[in-house]
């Protein structure tokens, strides 16, 4: 039991810090401006949106909250690699 909550701990906060690292990827496209900075801060208000809606409705169906976390993660990644790759 004391090995799964120490797992979901690191993972919450693996979660924590790629997050904090998307977040300054996301404001340094943001101070840019132009249209890139315009579509991402569509994208960034419209996966908050679908994001809840996942996490609820997995949560709901009875999804552990381990498994919402890894899902979150894959998209913080997704995010990560989509805006370092300039």
């Amino acid at each position: 039991m004391f090995a799964a909550w120490m797992k979901f701990a690191a993972d919450a906060a693996r979660l924590y810090q790629e997050t904090q690292e998307v977040m300054g990827l996301r404001m340094m496209k943001l101070a840019l401006g132009g249209p890139d900075g315009q579509l991402e801060a569509q994208r960034m208000v419209a996966e908050k949106g679908f994001a809840f809606a996942e996490a609820a409705g997995s949560l709901a169906a009875g999804v552990s909250v381990e498994r919402v976390v890894r899902r979150y993660r894959s998209h913080v990644r997704a995010n990560k690699r989509r805006l370092s790759r300039r």
